[in-house]
């Protein structure tokens, strides 16, 4: 589909019978992330994924790489496709697009929502307090994502931006799902990554957790660089939320959903289908 302002977007669609479970993947990463998802949940209803402008096979302009955009880009593929009713799913950034779109347009056309591993605020931003910088899980202070942005712009990104993805994993890593981590993030080239983590890190969406109201699951992991303390500040804020966390001998990392898709498509898929 052609965006608004004439951007091309790559997305998938299983088709099927059912209500649709629309998902989005986060910074730096692609509608493959949910490649298990897309197999393993699929039969029994319809999925679509997209790339996010700047990202896998979408294209790469020079514009538009802020979270608001992203989510109109969202809203306009929900228009494209006809969904008037919907299950929304995002992973990491993903979240925070969704929280843009709900802020922006609302939960009419929103059945249910997961929200997988995204703290409401990534950067502990000037107008937070010490405890509130701690409840909403912050990774890093300003200085910090501003310093990150310079690293992964400058001539060193590459191997800043494998760093980074190298730091979402602990334990004993896969290395299959950590090279294919890192190969994936590669489609995202630095004109459209930085601005876009820049923008995405600086926003606290905590104003809008309390208006999401629809049913409402909260995913996070113990293995994750993700708090999962703020995971449960998430679900907490949300009103009547649910909270699932991984132990990690379930999964230990910010992927999940790579890490051990059963377990993982096990727990959407009861949150999807059971009654009310």
């Amino acid at each position: 589909m052609t965006t608004s302002d004439g951007v091309r977007l790559s997305y998938r669609d299983s088709g099927g019978e059912g209500t649709p479970l629309l998902m989005l993947h986060g910074w730096g990463q692609t509608q493959e992330m949910f490649r298990y998802q897309y197999e393993g949940l699929a039969p029994s209803r319809r999925v679509v994924t997209v790339d996010f402008r700047g990202h896998g096979r979408s294209e790469k302009p020079h514009h538009g790489y802020r979270i608001a955009r992203l989510a109109r880009d969202v809203r306009e593929l929900v228009e494209h496709l006809g969904l008037e009713r919907f299950d929304a799913l995002g992973w990491s950034m993903g979240v925070s697009v969704w929280w843009s779109f709900i802020d922006q347009y609302g939960t009419g056309g929103i059945r249910r929502f997961i929200a997988v591993d995204q703290p409401a605020a990534v950067a502990a931003v000037p107008w937070m307090t010490p405890d509130e910088q701690r409840d909403c899980g912050a990774i890093f202070d300003v200085p910090g994502l501003l310093e990150l942005g310079a690293a992964l712009a400058g001539p060193d990104g590459d191997r800043v931006r494998h760093d980074f993805v190298r730091g979402m994993f602990s334990g004993d890593t896969d290395p299959e799902i950590l090279a294919f981590v890192a190969q994936e993030i590669t489609s995202t080239p630095a004109h459209a990554g930085v601005p876009l983590l820049f923008d995405h890190c600086a926003q606290d969406w905590r104003d809008v957790l309390h208006r999401i109201d629809v049913p409402s699951l909260v995913i996070g992991c113990d293995g994750s660089h993700v708090d999962p303390a703020s995971q449960r500040f998430v679900a907490d804020a949300v009103p009547d939320a649910r909270l699932h966390i991984f132990p990690v001998s379930v999964a230990s990392s910010h992927f999940p959903f790579l890490e051990n898709p059963p377990a993982f498509n096990a727990v959407v898929d009861k949150f999807l289908t059971e009654a009310p």
